[in-house]
């Protein structure tokens, strides 16, 4: 049987007892303390570690806010609070957990193309930052700010003329239902800046996902040039500049991680060289998959051993029901592996070839296929890594109800 490789495991995690460990404690451990599989385990030093490597890049002058969309667990979201500077949300319920950990609303900026009128006014009486994606959102919040007599904090998403090429989902360029395309933003901004608004500057997100430090960096110095350009149609001056990210990580074979220096040194060398307009402005890059992708591991546990047609099949308690994306199932054209291991025969020599799949009565509910792993038997733990963005949340956890997996922080 042809061997399909699984993607390259994060650094940082270590072997003890011939187990996987993550935070000092043995997969097994971390299982039997949580009492379940599956499992999402996020690494507090990954995060820190990740955080660190960014500040130490990129120049003092860009801030790094948390994409909250990529993992809103309340632990994760309060281990952040001291760590970056803005956070970035999607809905009201994004909104409610930062508000329930105690975040600042003026650290918080709220983007998404279909954002309710209820959501609209939760963000103004907080004193959330919009992130307006049309003009019609814009009315609608400044309507909404007149009724509430709180002027609305308001920045235009723009939909720019560029990408980031190569990335996994693109955000701007040609026709989307994300921001306002670009020619449109310098009159939007000065009607909403007459109406009353805080004006709070711009959004440019252009993609995300891509492992190439030179589609990042053209996209950065693209992202400041249009941010120049159109502070200067606008007439006033910015105060903000949300860069957007688009950093990514390596899930599958081949796959090799961001190039993070170079990023950094471009970096310097654009803000240096960009148009003196943006001389004032507060910079930010806004990050999640990048800042807590590889700090989570997904276990679950064999509960059958089975062979079909000369074919073994561990069966497990897990699936795509809590993770989405490794199954294949989330945007990805051709299935590869993630990686995943078997985590209570971590140091184990791999001496057979398995598919692992979930509970799920449904053929798609594949967590790695043709995979060269140790034996593993009924009771064995399986670990499946960069689990710590788009899993428990981005997967359909009520499919045929097995329900949700626990989640902890260590």
């Amino acid at each position: 049987m042809k061997i399909k490789p699984v993607g390259p495991i994060p650094a940082g995690y270590d072997v003890l007892n011939g187990e996987l460990a993550i935070g000092g404690q043995t997969a097994s451990e971390l299982v039997r303390a949580a009492g379940k599989t599956p499992l999402f385990v996020y690494s507090r030093a990954h995060i820190d570690r990740r955080i660190a490597e960014l500040r130490a890049a990129l120049p003092a002058r860009v801030g790094i806010n948390y994409a909250v969309k990529a993992n809103p667990h309340p632990d994760v979201i309060a281990h952040f609070a001291g760590l970056v500077d803005g956070f970035d949300i999607a809905s009201s319920g994004e909104l409610a957990k930062l508000q329930a950990a105690g975040i600042d609303p003026a650290r918080v900026s709220f983007a998404g193309p279909g954002k309710r009128d209820d959501e609209l006014e939760a963000a103004i009486a907080a004193g959330v930052t919009l992130n307006c994606e049309s003009a019609g959102e814009a009315a609608r919040a400044l309507s909404i700010g007149q009724r509430l007599g709180t002027p609305p904090r308001i920045a235009i998403r723009v939909n720019p003329d560029f990408e980031i090429k190569g990335s996994g989902m693109k955000m701007g360029g040609g026709a989307k239902q994300f921001g306002v395309d670009q020619e449109l933003v310098p009159e939007l901004a000065r009607k909403v800046i007459d109406e009353g608004a805080v004006w709070r500057g711009l959004h440019i997100f252009t993609g995300s996902q891509a492992l190439s430090a030179d589609a990042i960096i053209e996209a950065q110095g693209n992202v400041l040039n249009l941010a120049a350009q159109l502070t200067q149609e606008i007439g006033v001056p910015l105060p903000k500049l949300n860069m957007g990210g688009g950093f990514g990580i390596p899930y599958f074979p081949g796959d090799e991680a961001l190039d993070l220096a170079r990023v950094g040194e471009a970096l310097h060398g654009l803000i240096d060289a960009a148009s003196p307009v943006l001389a004032d402005a507060e910079l930010c890059i806004e990050l999640g998959r990048y800042l807590v992708g590889e700090a989570g591991v997904y276990l679950c546990r064999v509960i059958d051993r089975k062979v079909s047609h000369g074919v073994t099949f561990l069966v497990t308690d897990g699936g795509l029901h809590h993770q989405l994306a490794a199954s294949g199932n989330f945007g990805t054209v051709v299935r590869r592996n993630y990686p995943v291991a078997i985590a209570t025969r971590y140091d184990g020599e791999a001496d057979q070839v398995v598919n692992v799949v979930g509970c799920l009565c449904t053929p798609l509910d594949r967590l790695a296929d043709q995979a060269w792993m140790p034996t593993a038997d009924v009771g064995d733990i399986v670990a499946v890594f960069c689990a710590g963005a788009y899993g428990a949340t981005a997967s359909p956890a009520d499919f045929l109800g097995h329900g949700a997996a626990a989640e902890v922080l260590v």
